[in-house]
């Protein structure tokens, strides 16, 4: 029914007289407008006129439902129903701050699932921009105040490009209780936790130090309770920015290279000049060409001169270095000038005090774990490309 009819009927049933309020209710009626003509629900049946538009009621206070009944029997009784079906699924009922379920809520595997456990979700931190080795994710813990109690959060990293069978390779599997906060885990991988704009909301964040550059890497996280049930699968999946170079020396090489070739080329030179290509990383080698074709190219490309001064079978085994590098990745190395940086960014570095007992995991609450962490500082080099634009004028 239109709303201005249901505030008729409870006005003629004396529900909003004076005499008989209901407690924490005040509702106040104003026209704003009319609803539109395609519309069927704001029809009255036998008028023409349309019904007004409601308007969101203001609200004095927040109080809950179950407290707007009077009889003691009746609220409890709401109360309880409302707690059940909020926390339990409607399931169970709510003691203290956890379910007891049904008979008729277990799984097929026998566990009790009338308290649902949240899928966390898994995002990139937003205070450590990834580099070409370092990458820092983050999830807000997703325990209930009430119901079912998180005892672990199982994350998962591998990389993945086209010579990998995804299927085969699962990667490294990572407990963030037995694992990380307890630091029995790589050093290459770390732990932290820090809070929201509320106390009461963790954020857990795992920070990883020793990727490769411009790798494809999945990540997948998952939360496990004290009964041992797994959530839903969250995942990211990234790629980490180009491998580092020095543009600086790479010029330096490209100078030292056309030196080597320049006139009669002796053996000894020959020999410096491959030693010194197959010594670089392959980004800095297609950078030492970019830079050689870029200032010696009258005298012939760096690709020319290489197979003329050292032969077909040595320039092969340096030029084919260069298909390592990635379509996206070589773009940047043709950028006008290349900058490094370091930069330095504070991170959480948290441990457990105390251990978990073998076999004894699912029983353990990771919120209830006493944890220590303390602020260090993480190095994180980066490149800048800059490029060059030319305008035309009109």
């Amino acid at each position: 029914m239109p709303f201005i009819t249901y505030l008729s009927g409870l006005l003629t049933a004396q529900m909003l007289s004076d005499d008989q309020l209901i407690s924490g209710v005040e509702i106040r009626c104003e026209e704003k407008g009319r609803c539109p003509s395609t519309c069927h629900l704001c029809r009255r049946p036998g008028k023409e006129q349309l019904s007004p538009t409601p308007v969101l009621l203001e609200i004095n206070r927040v109080v809950p439902l179950y407290t707007l009944i009077q009889d003691n029997g009746t609220k409890e009784a709401f109360k309880s129903a409302l707690m059940s079906s909020y926390w339990c699924s409607g399931k169970g009922d709510v003691i203290d701050d956890w379910c007891r379920c049904d008979l008729s809520a277990f799984d097929a595997s026998g566990l009790p699932n009338c308290s649902p456990l949240p899928q966390p979700v898994l995002r990139l931190s937003p205070t450590v921009e990834p580099s070409s080795t370092v990458v820092s994710l983050e999830w807000v813990d997703v325990q209930p105040a009430i119901g079912t109690k998180v005892s672990d959060y199982i994350l998962q990293h591998k990389k993945v490009d086209e010579y990998t069978d995804t299927d085969l390779y699962t990667g490294e599997f990572l407990s963030f209780a037995d694992d990380l906060l307890s630091g029995l885990g790589t050093s290459c991988v770390a732990a932290g936790r820090s809070h929201g704009e509320v106390p009461e909301v963790s954020i857990y964040s795992v920070i990883f130090k020793c990727l490769e550059p411009d790798g494809l890497y999945k990540f997948t996280l998952y939360a496990v309770d004290t009964r041992g049930r797994h959530s839903e699968l969250s995942t990211v999946t990234l790629r980490t920015a180009c491998p580092l170079v020095d543009d600086n020396k790479a010029e330096e090489i490209a100078d030292k290279i056309y030196n080597l070739y320049n006139g009669y080329t002796s053996g000894k030179e020959q020999q410096t000049a491959y030693n010194t290509l197959m010594e670089v990383s392959a980004s800095m080698l297609f950078r030492v060409q970019h830079h050689y074709n870029s200032h010696y190219e009258k005298f012939g490309d760096f690709v020319w001169r290489s197979e003329d001064e050292l032969g077909p079978r040595k320039a092969h085994l340096i030029l084919r270095r260069l298909e390592r590098v990635s379509g996206h990745c070589s773009s940047l190395l043709r950028s006008a000038y290349i900058q490094s940086r370091v930069d330095t960014v504070p991170y959480l570095f948290c441990r457990s005090e105390e251990v978990r007992p073998a076999g004894m995991v699912w029983y353990s609450i990771l919120k209830d774990t006493k944890i220590t962490c303390e602020e260090k500082m993480v190095s994180m080099a980066r490149n800048t490309y800059y490029l060059t634009i030319q305008v035309s004028p009109f």
